[in-house]
């Protein structure tokens, strides 16, 4: 199942659902103090900005995404970007949270003719956490199996926000060949409600459900997006340090904008990504507990030098990473890739002019089919060349 692009009646019904839980979950006070201070963005910067970049300057001297972008994309970034910088997490995990997210989908679903899913999807109940099962058909086992973690700088987020996503990777992993794919999605708890390790070892915990279920961890793909990913290649590092890693590690990882570094001088602020350094290091610090921490590949990978770990910690198969080199994570994802290729891992790498998560983004924000769907047919065409069909 895969749906059409977001209409503006989509986005009208998204406030319908998102209003209620701001008023519960957000005080009256809270949200009045930031409508206020953003009302200067929305009736003077951003109309000035938007029209002064898209119709008064030189496309040559437009900024990357600004160049390829149609006007409701750049308007979309540009509230992004305000809100990512301005707007406190308590208000952001209200906007990707289940109350507002899994009701939002069932009415796209019902808007277009699906009464229920033709890709299942349950709730699974773990120790100390939960995610959501989704697969072709229940009754079956699958075939190959990805692990995912979600993004949102560990302060934000769900799997059930992503869930569209994911159901459309599911579609396009059956139509590429596979018999029976599924995709165990986890929901770790957010900052400030639990602080490393304990993000860590859910997602430990997770992904020795899904290798029960597999039994087989060639076909298993690791994959998440930004926070998601850190915890994933965290995942890897821990597994690298176990006795019987060969025996356990996954056969691939799909890795979007994987964040390395949890705190770097290299993390700059780009004219065309959405992401504030600054801001992003706040929430870094924030996850890793202490700025001792910060230090430990386990939380923050990218500072893992160690090319003997690296290489015990690349899946069977190796990675595929996609990301926008107009990100703020670009330079130091380039000096870890390299690292990772000077270790001896298989690394196919996809960079263009996009935004930080734009395979994510761009299933909500693009016009046609081919451009929403881009991104992940990237993906499942390496994961088919990693993980081979039964």
């Amino acid at each position: 199942m895969i749906l059409d692009q977001i209409s503006y009646l989509d986005c009208l019904v998204f406030l319908f659902f998102l209003t209620p839980q701001l008023l519960l979950r957000v005080s009256v006070f809270e949200l009045l103090v930031c409508v206020v201070q953003a009302l200067p963005f929305f009736l003077i910067q951003l109309p000035y900005e938007f029209i002064e970049e898209r119709y008064f300057t030189p496309k040559r001297s437009r900024s990357p995404f600004v160049k390829q972008a149609s006007p409701f994309q750049d308007i979309v970034i540009r509230i992004v970007r305000y809100a990512f910088a301005h707007f406190s997490t308590k208000i952001g995990r209200v906007f990707f949270s289940k109350p507002v997210a899994l009701p939002f989908l069932r009415f796209r679903m019902l808007r277009r003719g699906y009464l229920k899913s033709p890709i299942t999807w349950l709730e699974i109940d773990l120790k100390d956490t939960h995610g959501v099962w989704i697969i072709v058909d229940p009754y079956d086992k699958p075939d190959i199996v990805i692990y995912h973690c979600h993004g949102g700088g560990f302060s934000m987020g769900s799997c059930y926000f992503y869930l569209e996503f994911l159901i459309a990777w599911v579609s396009l992993l059956k139509e590429a060949g596979f018999r029976n794919p599924a995709i165990f999605s986890l929901e770790y708890t957010l900052v400030p409600d639990a602080v490393y390790p304990a993000q860590l070892e859910q997602t430990i915990t997770g992904y020795e459900y899904v290798r029960k279920i597999v039994r087989d961890p060639s076909r298993i793909c690791v994959g998440g997006d930004s926070a998601g990913a850190t915890l994933i290649l965290s995942l890897l590092l821990h597994i690298a340090r176990q006795p019987d890693y060969e025996n356990r590690r996954p056969g691939y990882a799909a890795l979007i904008s994987p964040w390395t570094t949890l705190f770097s001088t290299q993390n700059r602020n780009t004219a065309s990504d959405f992401l504030d350094a600054n801001r992003l290091h706040m929430y870094g610090r924030q996850y890793a507990g202490s700025d001792e921490n910060l230090d430990d590949p386990l939380v923050s990978p990218g500072v893992c030098n160690d090319c003997t770990w690296w290489a015990k910690a690349s899946p069977s198969n190796g990675y595929c990473i996609l990301y926008g080199s107009e990100e703020v994570f670009g330079p130091g994802l380039r000096d870890l890739i390299a690292l990772w290729r000077k270790s001896g891992c298989a690394v196919s790498v996809r960079e263009d002019g996009a935004v930080h998560a734009w395979p994510v983004a761009s299933m909500f924000l693009c016009d046609t089919q081919a451009e929403r769907q881009k991104g992940l047919r990237d993906i499942v065409k390496m994961i088919k060349q990693a993980i081979k069909i039964q």
